[in-house]
This record gives structure tokens, C-alpha cells and sequence, in this order.
């Protein structure tokens, strides 16, 4: 990732913290509400309802101005940092701030985990971002992995998610454990074998009602980059990567993220998109889980690995990030980090442009030969100022029984052939 390194990190990786999680995807495509907040809450990006997908579509969007060196406004950072519980996690939204989070309140992981990634880059808040991360370890589940909440069990998009808050904060994947176990133990448990009828190298989001791993093109872009200990926000590999399907007597990460490319590569090479389908509507293009497969494609391969795709997102995408709000519009500026395109001039759209016209105007833009040393000095004034300081949201709402919700709109469609 290139989100910037904090002096915090040392003390980061000296705290203690527990072990056991649960959580959707690194690679989400959350949808905007149906029905429009009456008064969006101040310094939230997008105006829809943020019951199901706010702190998500906050942190891919303060990530995302981060990525193109914008520094984000302090008030929008202040609306993430106080949706925070005070045991360290994160829910879709919280009306109410100042109220204590009780046992009703629906902290998951992704959401936690991608706040995790947002205020790292930011930077600031190495409180939040501690108790955030000690909270995620605290509820690691026994197989080294994270379900979508805590208890439930472990998925691939969940446990990517939470594998780039680590990667993000320095923290090594390989030695945050339970019972021996660690997240790419629990990834290689999803991917699939290399034959076509048993999955063709993709990732399962987890086993179905009946035990069995069917292949997901969400969850095999997520669990790319999980595998790779990339986050929401990745770099171009230096070097092509395998361009085909191998199967190994002992699968490692990076095996399992080569042929996860390689299907990736065969299921966009009809279209130069993924297709979804919902509750048995007719197939249509699927705009955000594209662009978290260009991000996947660019990191295990490099960025000409992503140039079908990413072509077909310039052409095709802008409508639908209009639509869509601030999180689409992140969600693009990662695809094009991720191949070395100008988010600027998108297909002929100014990304950065249409994503901060979303919410608070920003602080300002770094300047281009000291962004990274700009953003910290202002990251640091802001929080002189305020008290508070990346793929793919799963099943909450089918979790906590209220329904499709926007994070997992991609878990339930219909499985990837």
C-alpha cells in the first residue's frame, strides 16, 4: 500500500492485545440507500442513508483522497474518528456518538478494518487506530481468520479486509495468531483447486449450507490482494506475475493469489467485466467489483495484467460512480492508483474532482513532490484542531437480520461460473 508509515508503529506493535474476529470483504461494492438521509449528518460524505454503509463509505473516501494527495477536512476525519466505540470497534453508523455502544450495536470488521486503513493514512490518530486494531485481534476466530462479525464464522472477503488494517499499521499477518493460526492459514482454506469444474483458482467467500466452496469473483479479488497482505489501496507488482493456473502439493499465499489472477483474468476476457445478478434479475455489468479486480490484476501482475478491464471502467464507470457516491468514486481512484492512471482525467472524469464534491471541502492538495511529507505535517496540525483523527463490505445486514444492506450487496450474488 502506499498509505504512509506512522512513528506510532513501534508502539503499536509493542501493545498486547487479544485475538478473534468477524466481517464482508475487502473488495465491497456498497450501494447507496434507496431512500435519502433527511439531513445527512455533518462531515459525512455522500447524502443517502448511512445506517448500512457510513464509516465504510468514510473510509474509502478519506483513503481515497489520501491516495491522490488531497488532504481530507478535519471534519470529516472527526465524523469517522467519533463513530468509534469505546472497545475499539466500528459500526456501519452510530446516530449517536455520545451515546455508549451497547449490545445492540452492530460493530463488524470491515467497516472497523477499513476505518483502521482510512486514519492510518490520514495520520494522527494512533489512539483510534490501536484500539481499533486491538479490538480485531480480540475477536479472531480459532481458523486464523475473521467473519463479517464477531463470532460468526471466518470468510475470505472479511479476512483480506482485515489483513490490509494489519499490512496498513505494519502489523505482520503471519504472526497475529489464534490457536496457531494465522489469515493466510485461513485464506488458503477458500481457494480452490485449478480445475474448471472445481473452481478454476478462484476464492470462495466461504463454504455454502452444504460445506461446499464454490467459486466468487468478489471474493477471489478480495482474497488476491489478502493473500498478496495488500489493503484497499495497492501498488502495481514491479514484475508479471503467473499467468496461469498451477496446483501445488502445498499451496502457498502467493500460488493461491497467482491463480485467483488467473481465473480473475478468464472470467473478465468475455466482456472486459464481471457480471452480477440479483435475487434472479438478468445479468448486468458489475461496475465496483470490476474495479476491485483491476486492483487485484495490478498487484499480482502488474498494471498491463489490468488493462482490459481498467479500459472498460473509463469507458463505462462515470455514470454509474454518479450514481453510486463517494465509495464508487474511491473505488475507481484505487483501480487507477493501482495501473498508474491519472485519476484526474478518468475516461475524460476528474475522480478526485467528483469525489470531494461529495462532502467537506478539503483541506487542500499536497504539493506533487512532497505529498507524502505534506499530508503528515497537516494530518498532524488537524488534530491540533480536533479530537479524532480500503476492498470490498460483506453480509452485515443478513448478519444482524435487517436485510441486503450496501456492503454485502456483493456477497449475495448469484456465483461466479
Amino acid at each position: 500500500m502506499n498509505v504512509r508509515r506512522r512513528s506510532s508503529a513501534a508502539a503499536l506493535a509493542a501493545i498486547a492485545v487479544i485475538g478473534a474476529a468477524a466481517a464482508p470483504a475487502v473488495a465491497a461494492d456498497p450501494s447507496p440507500s434507496s431512500s435519502p438521509s433527511k439531513t445527512a449528518p455533518s462531515g459525512l460524505y455522500g447524502t443517502t442513508d448511512p445506517q448500512y454503509d457510513g464509516v465504510w463509505r468514510q473510509s474509502l473516501a478519506l483513503l481515497a483522497q489520501d491516495t491522490a494527495g488531497v488532504i481530507p477536512s478535519s471534519t470529516a476525519v472527526k465524523w469517522l474518528t467519533d463513530q468509534q466505540c469505546a472497545n475499539g470497534a466500528f459500526a456501519p453508523f452510530r446516530a449517536d456518538p455520545a451515546a455508549d455502544c451497547d449490545g445492540k450495536t452492530p460493530i463488524d470488521t470491515n467497516n472497523t478494518a477499513a476505518a483502521v486503513q482510512a486514519l492510518w493514512a490520514v495520520g494522527g490518530h494512533g489512539d483510534v487506530v490501536e484500539s481499533a486494531l486491538g479490538w480485531l485481534k480480540s475477536v479472531q476466530n480459532e481458523d486464523g481468520g475473521w467473519g463479517y462479525s464477531p463470532g460468526t464464522p471466518s470468510d475470505a472477503n472479511s479476512t483480506s479486509v482485515v489483513v490490509g488494517a494489519l499490512t496498513a499499521t505494519e502489523t505482520d499477518p503471519e504472526k497475529v495468531v489464534k490457536d496457531g493460526k494465522s489469515p493466510y492459514d485461513a485464506l488458503l482454506t477458500f481457494a480452490l483447486p485449478c480445475a474448471k469444474d472445481k473452481g478454476a483458482g478462484a476464492f470462495a467467500f466461504q463454504p455454502d449450507k452444504d460445506g461446499k466452496l464454490l467459486p466468487n469473483a468478489d471474493a477471489t479479488a478480495a482474497g488476491v490482494l489478502g493473500a498478496l497482505g495488500e489493503g484497499l489501496v495497492a501498488e502495481a507488482a514491479d514484475k508479471a506475475g503467473a499467468a496461469s493456473c498451477t496446483d501445488a502439493e502445498k499451496p502457498t499465499r502467493e500460488g493461491a493469489a497467482a491463480n485467483a489472477a488467473a481465473y480473475l483474468t478468464a472470467t473478465l476476457a468475455k466482456d472486459g467485466h464481471l457480471v452480477s445478478a440479483l435475487g434472479g434479475s438478468a445479468d448486468q455489468p458489475d461496475y465496483g467489483n470490476t474495479a476491485d479486480a483491476v486492483v487485484a490484476l495490478a498487484a499480482q501482475g502488474g498494471a498491463d495484467k489490468a488493462a482490459e478491464p481498467l479500459a472498460w471502467l473509463e469507458k463505462n464507470a462515470a455514470k454509474w460512480a454518479a450514481q453510486s457516491g463517494p465509495a464508487a468514486y474511491a473505488q475507481l481512484i484505487f483501480a487507477a492508483h493501482a495501473t498508474g492512471t491519472d485519476p484526474r482525467d478518468f475516461g475524460g472524469t476528474d475522480l478526485v474532482e467528483k469525489l470531494n464534491a461529495t462532502g467537506p471541502a478539503p483541506q487542500g492538495v499536497a504539493a506533487k513532490d512532497t505529498a507524502s511529507a505534506n499530508t503528515d505535517e497537516k494530518s498532524d496540525e488537524k488534530d491540533d484542531d480536533s479530537p479524532f483523527g480500503v476492498w470490498w463490505f460483506v453480509g452485515v445486514c443478513l448478519v444482524f437480520g435487517i436485510g441486503i444492506g450496501f456492503l454485502l450487496s456483493n456477497r449475495n450474488k448469484k456465483q461466479q461460473p
